[in-house]
């Protein structure tokens, strides 16, 4: 797949790989969208959704769904809040504390919701770092931890910080490879401040097929064989992009971040393949690249093959 133009206006998040298709005349079904990093080996969302879409007839009631999420995770169902993916999740808890403090890079939705910033307030940390990839040290803290690739790179749902009294946020997103169903979640060290967040949650937030069909995707979720399975895909991806004379960060997520790549995402979107640019952290001249299924890895290396034959 080759096109000619020019490449559409950055997103802030990623997952951008249909404006690119739009901006360059590509099929949208045709591009490997590497700039939102999914889990790379879950099973498909659609045949379970397909099962679920009476409950488009009806208003959501999340309540089943959180009660599975609940048991998933071990936790007291009252201390989990079913979320529109993890964006509102983080925008609720920001809400909330209203004051905050991030240590740059990462995560922009952070800074965004925060009224303002303060380092007396609690502290906003992904974990794996985003975009790093790199895992939070042992006795590192945070009031509010953001743990929407944590299981991919663990094998575990949750590092267990809400049990020291922090805030916890993660995304089935990630786990499950659904965005556009969006789900998320905030784990929190008491009801009540479940109770607090729910009543800032504009009502039906959750849609009725992700809450109807939400106990039955997370039947087969295996993380300790998926973040096996991503780690060795990791380690390719690696191999894949050294190869090509790229300087892969050491990570343990399911994506890696590239130093030095000034120009890499122009050059690989017109072989149809997305990467993430990384200026809104801070880091222009790198990109965040997911780690993609072995299909995927096909296509990046034939792609870079063409960026490097240009």
């Amino acid at each position: 797949m080759r096109a000619s133009g020019v490449v559409a206006p950055l997103e802030e998040h990623g997952g951008d790989g249909q404006r690119v298709a739009a901006a360059l005349g590509l099929d949208p079904s045709g591009v490997l969208d590497l700039s939102a990093s999914m889990n790379p080996v879950a099973p498909d969302p659609v045949p379970v959704l397909a099962r679920h879409l009476d409950a488009t007839r009806r208003y959501p009631d999340p309540r089943r769904a959180t009660a599975a999420l609940a048991e998933m995770l071990q936790v007291d169902g009252r201390r989990v809040l079913l979320t529109n993916g993890g964006s509102e999740a983080i925008a609720l808890v920001a809400a909330e504390v209203r004051t905050g403090w991030v240590d740059e890079p990462d995560f922009s939705l952070y800074r965004r919701h925060l009224e303002s910033l303060d380092p007396s307030g609690p502290r906003f940390r992904s974990n794996p770092h985003n975009p790093t990839g790199v895992l939070a040290a042992p006795d590192d803290r945070a009031g509010v931890w953001d743990e929407a690739f944590y299981p991919l790179a663990t094998g575990r749902w949750t590092r267990g910080d809400v049990d020291r009294g922090s805030v916890v946020v993660g995304s089935l997103t990630k786990v499950l490879a659904c965005p556009g169903l969006r789900l998320g979640y905030v784990l929190a060290p008491d009801p009540d401040l479940v109770d607090r967040l729910a009543r800032r949650q504009p009502s039906w937030s959750v849609n009725g097929l992700g809450a109807a069909a939400l106990p039955a995707l997370l039947t087969p979720v295996d993380l300790p064989a998926w973040a096996r399975s991503i780690a060795e895909l990791r380690r390719q991806l690696v191999d894949l992009l050294e190869r090509h004379g790229l300087r892969p960060r050491p990570a343990a997520a399911n994506f890696v971040l590239v130093a030095g790549a000034t120009g890499l995402r122009s050059r690989l979107a017109q072989s149809g393949v997305v990467v993430r640019d990384c200026t809104s952290f801070g880091l222009p001249d790198h990109v965040r690249v997911a780690v993609p299924d072995a299909d995927g890895l096909h296509r990046l290396d034939a792609a870079l093959e063409e960026t490097d034959d240009r």
